[in-house]
Formats: C-alpha cells, structure tokens, sequence
C-alpha cells in the first residue's frame, strides 16, 4: 500500500505559519496536484512527506504507516519515496543510463536500461546531462526516481523550466509512466491547465490551508465559493435570484447545477457566455469593452448594466471595442447562496 495521508499538519518557520491544519488524503495508485500561488506552502508540504523537513503537529503517513508525528519521524531514506525537484538535479559528469543507475547495483544495469526505455530515451543512454534538452532531462530525473521502485512520487514543478509545447509533450508522457508503474504520486504546480489535465485529484492550497480538494471537474464546475471558483480560470460571480432549479441575474435566466431558493451568486465560466453579434430573444444585449486574442483563442470583456463580464471565444471570433453583441449563458452554473 502507499496511500498518503495527512492529518492536520502544521509546520512553522520561527513566528511565520507555513502551513495550518492541512489535511488531505492521496488514494494508492493516484496522482493528486497540489495547486497554489508562490509562498502558499506547497514545496514545504512535498517537503515534509518526503521527510525533509518535521512537522510540528498532527501526522503524515504513507501506506498505513506513520512516518511523522511531530516526535518521531522515519528517516527520509527509509520511506520508499522518489524525488523530482524542479531542475532534475543531475549529476552532470555521468550519462543518462548512468544517472538513472546511480545507487543501484551492477545486476540492477537492466533495469536502468529499461526505465530509460520507457521514458523514451533509451538512444540516448551515453549522453550527459548537457547533451539533453530540458524535458529529455526531467525524464532522466523521473527514470531515476522511479528506479529503486519507490510506492510514492513526489514531483516538485517539475516542468516550470520548460517551453510550452514541450511542457504539454513531457507531462504527457510523466502522466503514462506514472499510471504504467502504479506509483502514488503528488505534483506541486502553480500550473492550472497542468494540474487540471494531469490530476485524478486537485488540492487548492492557500496561504498554508487547504481550500479545496476534489476531482479537476468537481472543483472547477461546482466550486463551493468565491476562493475556489476564482483560482481555477476565469470566471463570472454574478449576483442572483434563486428559485429551485432556475435563477434570475443579468445574463438572464440560469439554470443551477444545484437546487437553491433566496438570493445569492452565480458561478458563470468564461467559456459559457455565448456571444451573438445579431439580436436574439433568448439573449441580453451588450457592448464589447475589451478584447484580447490569444491565438487559439479570445477573450472578450463585455459591459452591461454597469457591470463587466468575461467571454471566451474560439480563435476565429474577431470581435471589436464599442461593438454591440447579444449574450446567453450556455449549461448549468453552480449557486452560491448568501449565507
């Protein structure tokens, strides 16, 4: 087993609280994202469960056992976890296929020569650190840790020194060798598209608490309030009017993800605010204040009723300042009732 699990942790730096009741449990076999802004805490979290830095309250344990409890803590060598830091922390006077055997035995050579294979890198066992390009070496750095057959990964931005597109390529490929080995993993990121695509499960931490925990489209459909909802992607609060299943706001009428009665808010997602550039009944009109193309795709910003909301289109959408356009909302949106 290698479950993780941590039960109201804490952990301080002299007066300053890193981290304040954190509680969060990773299933054996999955790979939750830790999402944060800088300075929220998350390499410190991957640190302790690492057993590089003692907590000072509560438990972490991996695989049903403790490993610390704010007395007694398992040497970090002896918790069977990997370590990915950001850079890969290469030894740059070995090759690859040296790199990944590094610690293991003479016998244990094919065992490297096939972790380096799959990783897709087994051409390229002789070249040194310098000779790879950045995402070649992050997988060298995965291939190491994952050979000495650790139950948990622990994987520190591992991808923020890369470009874009090899970004998306190489935590693809990181995705498929975890989920082929079966190996619990945790990966830091201030990346939402990352830890949307790569994750089974996300936790949002700030400021050293955890906000949220719940699958990527759990958290981003229905996000339980403001916080959660404004740090996975642009997103509309609009203030409502509920009754059941519908509600009543600016953009009209809404239909709820949940049932709800009163007044409160609506969590409109950018991408579910249609835009029409001729009248239409079911729409509301407005004028575009704002636009930015971003290639793939657009964002609008549209005023109504003394208020701005956020649109996002498809690349090929060119719309222009002080345009008039007409707009619906598409789908359910999640409520947030006023308490």
């Amino acid at each position: 087993m290698s479950e993780i699990r941590l039960d109201s942790v804490a952990k301080r730096f002299g007066p300053t609280v890193v981290l304040d009741d954190v509680s969060l449990t990773v299933p054996e076999g999955s790979l939750t994202a830790i999402l944060g802004e800088s300075g929220s805490g998350k390499t410190t979290l991957l640190r302790i469960i690492a057993g590089f830095e003692r907590i000072d309250g509560g438990t972490v344990s991996i695989g049903g056992a403790v490993v610390d409890d704010g007395v007694h803590s398992v040497d970090a060598a002896r918790r069977g976890v990997g370590y990915v830091p950001q850079d890969g922390a290469l030894f740059p006077n070995l090759t690859a296929l040296a790199n990944v055997g590094f610690g293991l035995g003479r016998r244990d050579r094919g065992r490297a020569e096939g972790l380096l294979a799959a990783v897709g890198l087994g051409g390229l066992a002789d070249r040194k650190p310098h000779e790879l390009s950045g995402g070649q070496q992050q997988r060298v750095a995965l291939a190491r840790a994952l050979a000495v057959g650790p139950g948990v990964i622990l994987l520190d931005e591992p991808f923020a020194a890369l470009d874009a597109s090899t970004r998306a390529m190489v935590r693809g490929d990181v995705s498929r060798i975890l989920a082929d080995a079966g190996t619990t993993a945790i990966l830091v990121t201030h990346d939402q598209d990352e830890a949307l695509s790569m994750a089974d499960q996300v936790a949002l931490l700030h400021h050293g608490r955890v906000l949220a925990a719940g699958s990527p489209r759990q958290l981003y459909s229905r996000p339980a309030n403001r916080e959660v909802a404004s740090s996975l992607g642009e997103m509309n609060i609009v203030p409502a009017t509920f009754g059941g299943q519908s509600a009543t706001c600016l953009l009209g009428t809404v239909t709820l993800s949940d049932p709800a009665n009163g007044a409160g808010h609506v969590f409109v997602r950018s991408e579910q605010v249609d835009v029409f550039e001729t009248d239409r009944p079911d729409a509301v009109r407005a004028t575009v204040s704002g636009f930015d193309y971003y290639g793939h795709d657009s964002l609008a910003r549209i005023e109504l009723d003394g208020s701005s909301i956020t649109a996002r289109l498809p690349g090929d959408r060119l719309l222009t300042v002080g345009q008039p356009v007409w707009i619906a909302v598409r789908g359910q949106v999640a409520p947030l009732q006023t308490a």
